[in-house]
Parts: structure tokens; C-alpha cells; sequence
């Protein structure tokens, strides 16, 4: 593929694309790496080594596939344990040839090359013995010097093999998925029975909430076996005494507040709008708090609660939203924020912690559990139409099963074995005489 430059007509050199079919091994493997007695290469110092991993392609030339960090002013270097897929190291064929190179790193790049060796996974795997013990050769020096055996040896001190698993072999094995719905009936939302309210009651179409609601709510519910979800609200007065929840059972049942897939939720939701006032403060923590409680007693990796906040973005208690963040990233939930409406979403943002993790007196979140999604992005000018719900349910999940894997690695849970396929009972046919 010819590079085309700023001169027209003038070539500027040629890029090769070189393709190959990834095997579909999962393992990844652990290694840990050291050297001994290698060549001194810097005048006023020893030599400051590092590591260069090449696998082997199909046409017999080589591809970078790891770097070591540079170890300073040492001819015995011990390098820091890495984790490389076996895929990019050999693409899973066990046999194929991995190539070594030791280099002395200068500041200005130019870097001394000390020597090589060439290995395989096959001959690796077999972990920390004399097999594993390579001589570093620089092939210029053997050539020019008789008496020139090697420029060192490197040895493996570890080898780990690991099998990266996926969120669906959770989901295989049995791990359910728990979504509960959190409402804002918050004033701040605007009068319902006012066209600019985006709990506006319009009896022609949905409102801004409705229209959030059902499209994300479509995408999260195939991942719910049961498709039953708590549909919570918080931010309004009651009735009949007019009291303040943040924390109330949209269909009315605290003692059962699920509702039966998305439709219910969204009859559970309108019913709602009927009877409640819409109030304040705009406090998340409760209904965090409220999915951590179940979310704290199930930590054996068999459920995975996931909340979904639908918002107009106003919050009037982030200090202990963070809190309660940061107590829930200990345990298996996840976040998923939906902003409705055209406020600045900068609160939603901070909370979602993808620039600087949530903290919350000092402590900082375990782990990432929050992703915030503003809906006005996925819908057109008049507000009425989704421009693509595949990119709206891609990024409505696009943190999930990362934040599920890493829950379950961090516990040490390992996916249970996926259940046989069903096969169905074969029904002899028996014929009378």
C-alpha cells in the first residue's frame, strides 16, 4: 500500500498490512523473567537491559509482541512479571517459534543490541528448570570471535497459564442478572400536566422520561431471566398524607415493588405520575442504598444487580451518593445513569468516574461501577425519534461486563460450568399387531 505524501506524485514509502486467522485459544500466561553475566555496554556504567518478544507469522518473519521495562545499570536484571494472551505470542500453535532479543536501552534510541535466543510456548511451559535457561548470542560477535560461547543467559523464573473468561460464560453457567429501575419525580423536572415538563402526561406520544425508559429498558431486559424488575421512584410526596420519599414502590407494593418486564414498568410508571406531587430534594443514595442491601447478601458470583437511574441530572446529595458509590463497588452492582432533558450533566459526569475514580472521605471506589449515558445524544431534533438503538444500547452497556469481570475477579469467582444443551426424550413408537 503506497504512502502518498504532501507532494503530488511523490511516493513516501510503502506500509505492508499482513494478515493472519486468530486462533480461538483464551488462555493468557504469566511470566516472569531474569538475566545473568550479560555484556557491559555503556562506557561509564554496566548495561541497562530490556526485553523484546517477537512471535513468529505464517511467512516466517516477526512481530513485536511485548516489551519488557528497562532494568537500570545491572548485567543481572530480574524483570517484572507480565501477562501476554497466548494468542499474541503464538496465535495458540505451541510449537511455533517465539524469538528473544536483549538490548541495552540508550536515552537517544539507539539501542545496543546485546544478543538473542529463540524459544516456543511448548518449550516455556515447561516452567522454571534447566530447560528454560537460554544463552544470549550475538551472531556478529560468534562470527568474528573463536573463543565466543555467549553474552549472557536469561533465565524463566515463573510460567502461569490462566483461561480469560467472558462475561457470557458467567451468564452460561447461571449467573443472573438483576435490573432495578430508580425514577426522578423531582419538581425540577417540570409540572406534568405542562408541555415543557419532561414528565409531561401527553396523551398522543411519550414523554422524555417514557421514551428513555422503554428504549433502555428493551435493551436491558434480555439480560434479565426472570424479566421482573423493582421499579422504585424517589423525590415526591405521597399520598395521602403528602410525605417525601426516596425511595417509594412505583406500583404501590413496597412490599413487592416488581413489575412484570418493561411495559408494567411503564404502566407502574404513569400510574404514578397520577398520584404523587412532584417534590425534592433529588437524593440517589436511597435507592443505591436500597440495591446495595440486596447486592450485600448475595456475594458468591450467582447475582449481579444492576441499577437503572433515570434523571434530569439535578442531585442534591453527591457527598453521600459518592459514599454510597464507593460502598457499593465492593459488592456486585453496577450503575447505569440515564440522563433525560437538555441540563448540563457535569454531576452525572464526576459521578460515572472514568477521568478520576469516585472517592468519598479519603476512600477511593474499588472499582469503576458507574456509567452515565445522556439520552438527548441518541435522539433527533424534535425529541421524538431514536436515531440508532444499536448505538444506544451499546454504550447503555458498554461498561458492564467489564465491571461484572471485574467484581468476580477480584472474589476469585470462577464461571460455573454451562449446563448441556436440552436435548428432548425420543418417543419410541410402538405399533399393535
Amino acid at each position: 500500500m503506497p504512502v502518498k505524501g504532501g507532494i503530488p506524485g511523490r511516493k513516501c514509502g510503502t506500509i505492508i498490512l499482513t494478515a493472519e486467522e486468530l486462533n480461538c485459544c483464551r488462555d493468557a500466561v504469566l511470566m516472569q523473567f531474569c538475566a545473568n553475566k550479560l555484556d557491559k555496554k555503556d562506557f561509564f556504567g554496566k548495561s541497562d537491559p530490556f526485553l523484546v518478544f517477537y512471535r513468529s507469522n505464517e511467512d516466517g518473519s516477526f512481530t513485536i509482541c511485548h516489551k519488557t521495562e528497562v532494568v537500570k545499570n545491572t548485567l543481572n536484571p530480574v524483570w517484572q512479571a507480565f501477562k501476554i494472551s497466548v494468542r499474541a505470542l503464538c496465535n495458540g500453535d505451541y510449537d511455533r517459534t517465539i524469538k528473544v532479543e536483549v538490548y541495552d536501552w540508550d536515552r537517544d534510541g539507539s539501542h545496543d543490541f546485546i544478543g538473542e535466543f529463540t524459544t516456543s510456548y511448548r518449550e516455556l511451559s515447561r516452567g522454571q528448570s534447566q530447560f528454560n535457561v537460554y544463552e544470549v548470542v550475538n551472531p556478529k560477535k560468534k562470527g568474528k570471535k573463536k573463543k565466543y560461547t555467549n553474552s549472557g543467559t536469561v533465565t524463566l523464573l515463573s510460567f502461569l497459564v490462566e483461561t480469560e473468561v467472558s462475561f457470557l460464560d458467567y451468564i452460561k453457567g447461571g449467573t443472573q442478572i438483576n435490573f432495578t429501575v430508580a425514577i426522578d419525580f423531582t419538581a425540577s423536572n417540570g409540572n406534568p400536566a405542562q408541555p415543557t415538563s419532561l414528565h409531561y402526561m401527553n396523551p398522543y406520544q411519550l414523554n422524555a422520561y417514557g421514551m428513555a425508559l422503554k428504549a433502555v429498558g428493551e435493551i436491558v431486559q434480555d439480560y434479565d431471566s426472570d424479566k421482573m424488575f423493582p421499579a422504585l421512584g424517589f423525590g415526591a410526596k405521597l399520598p395521602p398524607d403528602g410525605r417525601i420519599s426516596h425511595e417509594f414502590a412505583l406500583n404501590g407494593n413496597p412490599q413487592n415493588p416488581y413489575c412484570d418486564g418493561i411495559e408494567g414498568v411503564m404502566e407502574a410508571y404513569y400510574r404514578s405520575l397520577k398520584s404523587v406531587q412532584l417534590y425534592g430534594p433529588t437524593n440517589f443514595a436511597p435507592v443505591i442504598n436500597h440495591v446495595a442491601r440486596y447486592a450485600s447478601s448475595v456475594k458468591d458470583g450467582s447475582q449481579y444487580f444492576v441499577l437503572l437511574i433515570v434523571t434530569d441530572g439535578v442531585i442534591s446529595d453527591m457527598a453521600q451518593t459518592k459514599e454510597s458509590i464507593v460502598n457499593a463497588s465492593k459488592l456486585p452492582m453496577s450503575i447505569i445513569i440515564v440522563g433525560v432533558g437538555p441540563a448540563e450533566f457535569d454531576a452525572m459526569v464526576e459521578l460515572d468516574g472514568d477521568d478520576v475514580r469516585v472517592s468519598s472521605r479519603g476512600k477511593y471506589a474499588e472499582r469503576d461501577i458507574v456509567q452515565f449515558v445522556p439520552f438527548r445524544d441518541y435522539i433527533d431534533r424534535s425529541g421524538n425519534h431514536i436515531l440508532s438503538m444499536a448505538r444506544l444500547a451499546k454504550d447503555v452497556l458498554a461498561e458492564i461486563p467489564e465491571q461484572f469481570l471485574s467484581y468476580m475477579r477480584a472474589r476469585g469467582i470462577k464461571p460455573s460450568p454451562a449446563p448441556p444443551p436440552y436435548t428432548p426424550p425420543t418417543h419410541v413408537l410402538q405399533t399393535q399387531i
